[in-house]
């Protein structure tokens, strides 16, 4: 407990605030637990899940994989060898919700930063596969590279309110997909020790990406007690086809002992259907049929429900990740997540606008809220990103951060009780007191566990902040990323666990830019 002497009023709050917080007075803490705002009626819900078993049992998915055909066959399932339709009755398909895996862990580097993803606890992180990175002094977007990816996770690594790190861009100085695969989830697992989220190309990519997760772990049976870092598995092409270099991915991680991400993504209207209702529908029936595939190979393995449902501007066929349509669509399939009870996993914060400005405030604070009012678990994308997902924005990690965690207060919700209730303050203060409650123990006492404070928004009057230099808050973001790109380096991977690392595989991070 933070011992502060009174000192009166304003003071007294401004010395409260800066000084460190003990663990059980933090005003919010990851994995709050979601109130749930229902997106749907319970009677749509219902009418959702009954076209999901339909569409699966009677229209089903192609281009299986003959391991995935034999497995689902042997478990009840039907291949329509004519049509190329592998088709999964309703009973399987809730045999396996029923017996799925729903108390995952996504584990850290570092056990503080473990995710536990169950019932409606919520957690914002990062995500995408963008190409550029926006610079906010020049207003152009230039490619992204390995360094950006590493720079990327180091100022995720400080920011309290984004919880995981899945990688957000594309590494585009690395030709050669081996070294992208390898090198972006070095990078990533370098660069933070929060639960990190990357993708592989081909099967083949795995085996030297393991052996350097077996090293850091400190061999393969201490990676598979505390797996540290996730595959975003991209297994289906919609409409209701698998991806069939994604599928042997897939198979090779769950082996391997790696939570997946199952993945759905179909764009309402060109991939999915422009009706809403039925892009939801497709993109559940495309992930329970990939959950009855991950089941079949490792039962209860730890696996997220991952349906990301996106939006086209139908005018242009151009993505709307920004859109009031893809705030709704991704807290109905939160929803949905809730109704199986499963991990679930959800995208918001994929802002239309190109750079960090009005447009850009309210289409991320939107969509992130939505999403995490919905019973989502884990909100990806919900940091960092512009132009529909085609540029990261280092700062906008910063001022996204002070977003996340006045919306993880909203998820937290008003506690009533009856200390809560202030009928003794109310005492204190109207009969025997001064006639305000700045003063009193229990403002005190709140201040700090009731209260969340942004990093760097901006609550001081127009003279102080005239005072204080007029600066915008993408101003001081950029103070602040700087300040943590020219002093913020991770140890958590000893020089000689990198150098045996640099041994396996072909590391294109420099030394040199990991303060090495």
């Amino acid at each position: 407990m933070v011992q502060v002497r009174r000192l009166g009023g304003r003071a007294a709050r401004k010395a409260l605030r800066q000084a460190p917080l003990a663990d059980d007075i933090q005003p919010i803490t990851p994995g709050l637990e979601s109130r749930m705002l229902k997106t749907l009626a319970d009677g749509d819900v219902e009418k959702i899940n009954n076209a999901v078993m339909h569409v699966l049992e009677e229209i089903g998915l192609s281009q299986a994989l003959p391991s995935c055909i034999e497995m689902v066959t042997a478990a009840g399932g039907r291949y329509d060898a004519d049509k190329d339709r592998l088709l999964f009755p309703r009973a399987l398909v809730e045999d396996t919700i029923a017996n799925a895996n729903r108390n995952v862990v996504l584990y850290g580097q570092d056990p503080k930063h473990d995710i536990y993803v169950n019932g409606s606890r919520t957690y914002f992180g990062t995500a995408g596969a963008a190409v550029h990175v926006v610079d906010v002094d020049t207003r152009e977007y230039r490619d992204s590279t390995l360094i950006d990816l590493y720079d990327a996770a180091r100022i995720v690594d400080q920011m309290e309110h984004i919880h995981f790190f899945q990688r957000s861009l594309v590494c585009r100085d690395l030709t050669d997909p081996l070294e992208m695969d390898f090198n972006t989830c070095y990078a990533s697992v370098s660069g933070t020790t929060k639960h990190v989220g990357t993708s592989w190309v081909l099967k083949e990519h795995l085996d030297v990406s393991f052996q350097m997760l077996h090293e850091i772990a400190g061999g393969e049976k201490k990676w598979r007690e505390r797996p540290f870092v996730s595959c975003s598995s991209c297994f289906v092409v919609p409409p209701m086809r698998f991806a069939e270099d994604a599928c042997e991915v897939l198979e090779g991680v769950v082996r391997g002992g790696m939570p997946v991400l199952l993945l759905a993504a179909g764009q309402a209207g060109a991939t999915s259907p422009a009706a809403l209702a039925g892009a939801v529908v497709q993109e559940v029936a495309e992930v329970l049929a990939g959950l009855v595939y991950v089941n079949l190979l490792v039962p209860q393995h730890p696996a997220i429900f991952g349906t990301w449902p996106f939006v086209s501007d139908l005018r242009t066929g151009a993505m709307s990740g920004g859109s009031g349509e893809q705030a709704i669509l991704m807290a109905a399939c939160g929803q949905m997540g809730r109704y199986y009870d499963l991990p679930t996993g959800v995208a918001a914060g994929m802002t239309d606008a190109k750079m960090p400005d009005a447009q850009s405030g309210y289409e991320k604070a939107y969509t992130d809220l939505l999403a995490g009012h919905s019973g989502a678990n884990l909100i990806y994308e919900s940091a960092g990103m512009h132009g529909s997902l085609m540029g990261v924005c280092m700062e906008s990690y910063v001022i996204d951060n002070d977003m996340l965690g006045a919306i993880n207060r909203t998820i937290r919700g008003i506690e009533v009780n009856d200390e809560t209730l202030s009928i003794d303050a109310m005492r204190d203060v109207c009969i025997d007191g001064p006639s305000h409650y700045l003063g009193h123990d229990q403002t005190i006492q709140l201040m700090q566990r009731e209260y969340i404070y942004p990093k760097i928004g901006d609550r001081s009057s127009p003279k102080e902040w005239k005072e204080q230099g007029s600066t915008t808050i993408l101003e001081r973001a950029r103070v602040a990323v700087e300040d943590i790109l020219k002093n913020y380096y991770p140890d958590h991977i000893s020089a000689e666990t990198d150098n045996r690392i640099r041994q396996l595989g072909p590391v294109k991070l420099p030394k040199a830019s990991m303060n090495r």
